[in-house]
C-alpha cells in the first residue's frame, strides 16, 4: 500500500478502502474538517444500527443535555419506523456511506452486528466524526490495533460500548487495589451464567427480510447464505458475524477485569480453552459452555460464559438459571466479589463483609462520551478504545484457542485445567451441570494451550499457525480494511 511521506494513504490507497462504501464521495476523499466544539455547542449524532442495542442508544443519546440524534441508519428500513415517534425530524438513512458525508454529523454512534464494529469506527475517524461503538468493539485482534490506530491518526474521540466502567463501584475498586488494600492479588475467576434458548435447525438460509440490502449488512463479512431460523441478533452465535457468548456478555467482565486490575495495556500471555456446544441441535456455531485458563504475568484467570439451566427438570418447569455473574478476584488480604451495579469485599473465611461497593450499572456512560467530545481529551472517557480493544482481545483469545481445538475426553480435559484449582473446580462445575440436564457427556472440545505475545499481537509456538488465522479473519475486499487507516 503507498502512502504519503507523512505516513498517511495515498488517495488511491483510501479510494480501496472506501469501494462501494463511500463511491463517489468526494467530501471523504479530501481532508475531512475537524471541528472543535465549545461548551455550549450541541453535539448532533446518528446512530447506525437499529436493533435493540441502537433503540437504548438513540434513547441514551436523546437524554444527554447538549446531544442531538438528528439521524438513524440501518440497511433494514423497517428497523427505523419507530423513531420518528420521539422526534418527527430525525432523518432515517438506509445507507449509512451518507452519513459520513454529513459535515453536519459530529458523531456516530455504532450499533451493529460485531463483524462491522471495526471497519465504521475507522471510516468514521477518516471522515472527521468521534465514535461511540459497542462491545465487543472488534471481531478480530487486528481490528482493534487498526482501530486504535485511526483513533490516534484523526485525533477522534473514540468510546467503547463497556459502559460498566462509568459504573462507580468497579473505579473504586480499581483505587483500592491500586492502593493496596487487599495485597497481591492471588487468581481471578470472570463469569457470565445465564439461560438462553437453541436457535433451530434450517436446511435452508434464513429468507432476507424485505427492504434489507444484505451486501451492505454483511460489509467485510462474508456474504454466505444465513443458516438460521432467525435473522436479526441470531448471528451472534455464529462465527461469520458474531463472537458468541464471550464477545457478547462475558466482555463486559474482562473489561471490568482489566480496569479493576489495572490491565488496560496487556492481555494474557497463556491461553487454553474447553467447552463446547451441548444438547441443543441447532444451527448455532459458538459454545454454550466455554471455559477458559489464562495466564497475566503469573496471575491465573479464568473467565468462562454458560447459556444453559441448572437443570432439565428446572428448564422443563419454566425455573432458568438464575445470573451469576462478575468477577472474583482472590487476594492476600480478601476476596472481593463484583457484579454489575456493585459486591462486597470479604475476609479470607469468604463470609465476614470488609467493604460495600455500590454501583450504577455504567449510568452516565453516553454522558460521558459527550463530555469527552467537549473537552476534546480522550484521557476524559471512561471506555477509550484502547482498553476496549484489550478487554474485547481477551474474549477473542479464549474463543481462539477453542476453534483450533478438537474432541477430547473428559478426562484429557480435566488434566489439562488441573494445574489451577479454580480452573479443575470449573470444568467439575460444568460437567455437573452438563449432567443434571440429562446429557452424558464423555468427550469436550479442548484447545490447545496457545502462547500470545502482547508485543506483537500474534500467538508464537506451538499451534501458532494454526491460531494466527483467528488474529486477522478474512474481509471482503469490498470493505476491507487497510494495514495503514
Amino acid at each position: 500500500m503507498t502512502s504519503h511521506p507523512n505516513g498517511s494513504p495515498s488517495p488511491s490507497s483510501r479510494r480501496h478502502f472506501i469501494k462501494g462504501i463511500t463511491a463517489g464521495s468526494a467530501g471523504l476523499l479530501a481532508a475531512p474538517s475537524f471541528n472543535v466544539l465549545g461548551a455550549n455547542d450541541e453535539i448532533r449524532v446518528a446512530v447506525i444500527g437499529m436493533g435493540s442495542r441502537g433503540a437504548i442508544h438513540t434513547k441514551s443519546f436523546r437524554a444527554v443535555p447538549g446531544a442531538k440524534v438528528v439521524a438513524v441508519c440501518d440497511p433494514d428500513i423497517t428497523k427505523m419506523n419507530w423513531v420518528k415517534e420521539g422526534d418527527p425530524d430525525v432523518e432515517q438513512i438506509k445507507d449509512f456511506r451518507k452519513i459520513l458525508e454529513r459535515s453536519d454529523i459530529d458523531a456516530i454512534s455504532i450499533a451493529t452486528p460485531n463483524h462491522w464494529h471495526a471497519a465504521m469506527t475507522v471510516l468514521g475517524c477518516q471522515a472527521g466524526k468521534h465514535v461511540y461503538v459497542e462491545k465487543p468493539v472488534s471481531h478480530n485482534i487486528w481490528e482493534g490495533r487498526k482501530m486504535i490506530e485511526a483513533a490516534r491518526k484523526y485525533d477522534r474521540i473514540v468510546q467503547g460500548g463497556t459502559q460498566q466502567r462509568s459504573c462507580p463501584a468497579p473505579q473504586e475498586v480499581a483505587r483500592d487495589l491500586a492502593d493496596g488494600m487487599y495485597g497481591k492479588v492471588q487468581w481471578v475467576h470472570c463469569m457470565k451464567l445465564n439461560h438462553r434458548a437453541p436457535i433451530g435447525m434450517v436446511s435452508e438460509p434464513a429468507k432476507i427480510p424485505d427492504g434489507l440490502d444484505y451486501n451492505l449488512w454483511c460489509g467485510p463479512a462474508s456474504d454466505a447464505a444465513p443458516m438460521r431460523q432467525r435473522f436479526h441478533y441470531d448471528w451472534h452465535w455464529q462465527w461469520n458475524w458474531g463472537d458468541g457468548e464471550m464477545g457478547n456478555w462475558g466482555v463486559h467482565y474482562t473489561d471490568d477485569l482489566c480496569h479493576m486490575l489495572g490491565w488496560d495495556d496487556k492481555m494474557p500471555t497463556k491461553v487454553q480453552t474447553g467447552g463446547g456446544r451441548f444438547i441443543w441441535e441447532d444451527n448455532g456455531e459458538t459454545p454454550n459452555m466455554i471455559f477458559s485458563l489464562m495466564d497475566y504475568d503469573g496471575v491465573p484467570v479464568v473467565v468462562e460464559t454458560r447459556n444453559l439451566p441448572y437443570s432439565l427438570e428446572r428448564q422443563t418447569h419454566g425455573v432458568y438459571l438464575r445470573a451469576q455473574q462478575g468477577n472474583i478476584i482472590m487476594c492476600e488480604k480478601g476476596i472481593i466479589k463484583l457484579a454489575r451495579g456493585g459486591g462486597k469485599s470479604y475476609e479470607l473465611d469468604g463470609k465476614t463483609t470488609i467493604k460495600k461497593y455500590s454501583g450504577n450499572s455504567g449510568k452516565g456512560h453516553f454522558e460521558n462520551f459527550i463530555d469527552a467530545i467537549r473537552s476534546g481529551k480522550k484521557e476524559d472517557l471512561a471506555a477509550e478504545i484502547a482498553s476496549g480493544h484489550v478487554s474485547s482481545g481477551i474474549c477473542h483469545l479464549a474463543n481462539a484457542s477453542y476453534r483450533v481445538g478438537a474432541d477430547a475426553t473428559v478426562g484429557e480435559v480435566k488434566e489439562a485445567f488441573s494445574k489451577h484449582e479454580d480452573a479443575a473446580n470449573t470444568v467439575d462445575s460444568v460437567l455437573e451441570q452438563l449432567k443434571a440436564n440429562g446429557a452424558d457427556v464423555e468427550s469436550m472440545h479442548l484447545g490447545p494451550e496457545l502462547t500470545f505475545d502482547a508485543k506483537s499481537e500474534r500467538f508464537t509456538g506451538d499451534h501458532a499457525d494454526e491460531a494466527n488465522v483467528y488474529i486477522k479473519t478474512p474481509q471482503r475486499e469490498e470493505f476491507a480494511i487497510p494495514e495503514q487507516v
